[in-house]
This record gives C-alpha cells, sequence and structure tokens, in this order.
C-alpha cells in the first residue's frame, strides 16, 4: 500500500495504525494506460480502487455511441461503479484512465472479508459513499440548466483543475454542451476578462 492510501486512511481517523497495516494487503496496484479501461459498461464490476496517481472519467454510452461523461476522479479519491459493485451486477458505465494512472484496488471478495475483519471500514466507505452523494448533487445543481457561459465560469472558479487536466471533447461532454458550445464560452468568459 502507498504512503499516499496509508495518508488518506489515517486522515479518516477511523482506522488504526494496526488496522491500516492490516489492510494493506488486500490492495495491489493497477497501472492503467491513458485510454484503459478500470470498469467497461456491461461487464461485472469486480473492484473498488484508489487513485494514487493520474485521473479517469466516468460515462455512460448512448445509443449513437456518443460518451456521456458523468464524473471524473483524481488522486486521492476511491472509484468504482459503486451501485454494481456493492450488487456484483454489470456496470451500467464505463471508467477510463484520462491519464497514466496508478490504482491500488481490492476485489470485492477481499472487500467483504475486510469489511468483516476491521468494522471501522464500514465507517470509512460510508464518507466515500457520501462524498460520492455530495458530488453528484454539486454536478446537478451547478450544471443542469445553465447557459455554456455559466458552466464554463462554474468551472474556473470551483473546479479548475478540470480545466488543466481534462481533454476538451471530455469537459464538454461533462458540461452538457458541445465542443463548439465550450470553445464560444471561453472566447466570451477571457474577452469580458480582457475589458
Amino acid at each position: 500500500m502507498p504512503d499516499i492510501l496509508e495518508n488518506y486512511l489515517s486522515s479518516t481517523g477511523g482506522l488504526s495504525a494496526e488496522e491500516i497495516n492490516f489492510s494493506a494487503q488486500f490492495f495491489k496496484p493497477v497501472r492503467l494506460k491513458k485510454g484503459d479501461f478500470f470498469v467497461r459498461e456491461g461487464e461485472s464490476c469486480r473492484h473498488i480502487g484508489f487513485i494514487a496517481n493520474g485521473g479517469v472519467k466516468a460515462y455512460a454510452t448512448d445509443k449513437e455511441g456518443k460518451e456521456n461523461i458523468t464524473c471524473f476522479k483524481f488522486e486521492n479519491e476511491f472509484v468504482t461503479s459503486f451501485q454494481e459493485f456493492v450488487t456484483q451486477e454489470k456496470s451500467g458505465r464505463s471508467i477510463r484512465a484520462i491519464e497514466d494512472s496508478v490504482i491500488y484496488r481490492i476485489s470485492y471478495p477481499d472487500y467483504q472479508y475486510l469489511l468483516d475483519q476491521v468494522a471501522a471500514w464500514n465507517g470509512v466507505i460510508k464518507s466515500v459513499m457520501e462524498q460520492e452523494y455530495k458530488q453528484k448533487e454539486r454536478y446537478l445543481l451547478n450544471y443542469n440548466n445553465r447557459s455554456a457561459v455559466d458552466k464554463y465560469r462554474h468551472v474556473l472558479s470551483s473546479e479548475p483543475m478540470l480545466v488543466q487536466r481534462v481533454a476538451t471533447q471530455d469537459l464538454a461532454s461533462y458540461l452538457g454542451i458541445t465542443q463548439r458550445s465550450l470553445t464560444r464560452a471561453k472566447g466570451e468568459i477571457h474577452r469580458s476578462n480582457l475589458l
């Protein structure tokens, strides 16, 4: 287990040093190249992962084959298709690396065993699920029914890392606008900042 995961688990305050050391054996590193899948839509969701380095996007594909990106995850965040992981069903979305990434993952059987052996993990997972819920709520509040300019302005003020690390077409999909609308929004904001 890398220091970044140990530090994260220590920061939750729920796990003792012994429990963190015990937990370490269940998390195995997987290196993903940009474009590799962590979870593939339509396949069983077998792992939950902790991003030590890099970033991923989560998306569902519509009937025309277009990606509809619902979130991005970066360092110090857990990632999986949570509902399908817990129920061990096929995932309704894909999770794919947008950068070369290192993710420490735990399999579903090891996750179940860990929950049985270390009761404090229930608190960690509860916290992760709450963060996931808050992220979805923020997304709905800030990106639904707003103009492209307002959406991009919000990204600049609240999630500037996305502008720096996410490809333009992925950012446009996340915002629910076309690439052309995003380019126009960028230009309009840039012009207004020059005035």
